[in-house]
């Protein structure tokens, strides 16, 4: 059993959160990153930052250009991933990102050194299933989970076909657009979870467009994980243990 196995054996709803690397600043980042583990994350997403996060709300792509402009780039973020696992062995810790960083990089030097620093998987968000075949197979033998990411828009048939081999979890878009938060979740959401839940070979995780814990609460009746970003990214350091800490007790 891997890690991410083992999380969610383990807890009824796993809390995903994910934080841009580099933002504000790299040093800062790092204080967050540990501040999202102390108080109850138990899977983390090291956001990596990209100069077009076409899939990104306002609040996520200010941070990435930020964190660019701090030269923050996918080594840097490696030896975060590194020096996080150190810490804390039994945290989940998965990279988000855009699929031209990773490829700039080198698919097999990316999967190894992600391997070499503990990372559980990687979710690439602009990474279609028809065009995965150059990048899937290092992963597998990396040991690191290719997270597939099913949208709104997808059928049951289609759903499937991505799912059908899918290892770590799935990640169910919530709504249609960018990530950032939103008054309210659509109301058929429940009912695509139970379908995908029923369909995957694997843990189902719900993310973007969630505000806060009460949204989070209503999720988490519904999915094996809740994923929180742009409402965590755009709380200060003095403010996020406390943010983090609610969504726990919401989640639980």
């Amino acid at each position: 059993m891997n890690r991410l196995q083992k999380i969610f054996s383990s807890c009824k709803t796993a809390l995903v959160i994910f934080d841009s690397c580099g933002a504000p600043s790299p040093e800062e980042s790092e204080r967050r990153l540990e501040t999202i583990v102390a108080n109850g994350a138990d899977i983390v997403e090291l956001g990596v930052p990209f100069s077009d996060p076409m899939a990104d709300g306002p609040t996520i792509q200010r941070a990435s250009l930020e964190a660019l402009r701090h030269g923050t780039d996918l080594a840097m973020v490696l030896g975060m991933a590194k020096r996080l696992r150190e810490k804390h062995p039994d945290t989940g810790i998965i990279l988000f990102g855009y699929f031209n960083v990773f490829l700039q990089y080198g698919p097999e030097r990316f999967a190894a050194d992600s391997e070499a620093a503990g990372v559980d998987g990687v979710l690439v968000v602009d990474l279609p299933f028809e065009e995965r075949d150059e990048f899937l197979p290092v992963c597998r033998k990396h040991h690191l989970a290719l997270i597939p990411l099913v949208a709104p828009g997808t059928d049951a048939e289609r759903a499937r076909m991505i799912t059908c081999d899918a290892s770590g979890f799935v990640y169910c878009v919530n709504a249609r657009g960018v990530t950032g938060e939103r008054a309210a979740l659509p109301p058929e959401l429940a009912g695509r979870l139970a379908e995908l839940r029923k369909i995957a070979p694997v843990p189902v995780a719900a993310g973007f467009g969630i505000d806060g814990p009460e949204a989070a609460a209503a999720v988490a009746r519904h999915a094996d994980a809740v994923v929180v970003g742009s409402a965590a990214v755009r709380r200060p350091l003095a403010e996020l243990g406390a943010f983090i800490a609610s969504l726990r007790a919401a989640v639980d």
